[in-house]
């Protein structure tokens, strides 16, 4: 297997565990402050990722090299985690989920502006499809809603998240100095842990733990290990590997992967009107990955 292959391979799962954390962040939003709930998967993924980096080798002398290089990049993803458990309080999951399916346009323009990174006739056309799903499911079909631009509070906040998001990818391509996978990740994320616990101390000691529901648990555990340790890794991984553009052409896959995670949960399916847009994105996809 190439090694462009194994980078298409891995964001193929880093879509499925990402899909889950809309689904069951859904689940736990209305329990727990945003700011808080990111805090504690970025510790409990920091102490994971660390884990691994140190029984496997993973930490050199050079990963502790440039260290505002890492308060940068975890300042994008945290900014992007808040965002998204406050989007969920007020949007469904799906939606929000399609809202995130605009991070390959997004990443195109600073993939460019970033690394210089230039986009093709051919993914620019799979972009505005994709964009087109997206506008479909975020606006229930709606023409009206979508003449008069009724976008809800979640989905708006969520966006915001989503240019942070977006900013990633580029910039870990142009910051990476060919550390250890595991040793750069696990900087990344301690960062990120301490700039969310100085943020949100005073709201970490105010939180009633031992009165929260078993799904915020959950969630918590989940969150930091599958769609946060994991993902991050996986997002490093194929971001060496493939164009910026083609690693978040994945995102199109994340509203069906919700779909099928709201029916693993009993929450039922969306509209019927909305599956257009969600086959829009699927279709996106595959225009992206047409070599």
């Amino acid at each position: 297997m190439s090694e462009a292959a194994r980078g298409h391979l891995a964001m193929l799962c880093f879509s499925a565990l990402v899909a889950g954390s809309f689904s069951l962040g859904g689940l736990a939003a209305p329990f727990i402050d945003p700011t808080v709930m990111t805090a504690l998967r970025f510790v409990i993924a920091a102490a994971a990722i660390w884990t691994l980096a140190l029984v496997s080798g993973g930490v050199t002398r050079p990963v502790f090299a440039a260290p505002w290089r890492y308060l940068l990049l975890a300042g994008l993803f945290a900014f992007y985690f808040v965002t998204m458990f406050e989007g969920l309080k007020t949007a469904a999951p799906v939606s929000m989920a399609a809202v995130f399916t605009l991070n390959p346009a997004l990443t195109a323009v600073f993939g460019y502006a970033v690394v210089r990174q230039v986009t093709t006739p051919w993914m620019a056309l799979a972009i505005a499809v994709g964009g087109a799903g997206a506008l479909w499911v975020i606006f229930d079909g709606s023409w009206t809603a979508l003449r008069l631009f009724e976008i809800g509070r979640g989905e708006t906040i969520y966006f915001w998240g989503c240019i942070g998001h977006a900013l990633y990818s580029p910039l870990l391509r142009k910051l990476n100095r060919g550390e250890p996978a595991l040793g750069f990740t696990a900087m990344i994320v301690t960062s990120g842990a301490l700039l969310l616990s100085l943020w949100a101390g005073r709201d970490i000691l105010a939180t009633d733990w031992a009165t929260l529901p078993g799904v915020v648990w959950v969630t918590m555990v989940y969150v930091a290990l599958a769609a946060t340790a994991v993902t991050f890794l996986i997002l490093r991984y194929a971001t060496l590997r493939l164009p910026s553009a083609k690693v978040m052409a994945y995102t199109y896959l994340t509203p069906s992967w919700v779909i099928l995670w709201e029916l693993a949960l009993g929450q039922g399916v969306p509209h019927a009107i909305v599956l257009p847009g969600v086959a829009l994105t699927a279709m996106a996809l595959l225009m992206l990955l047409r070599e």
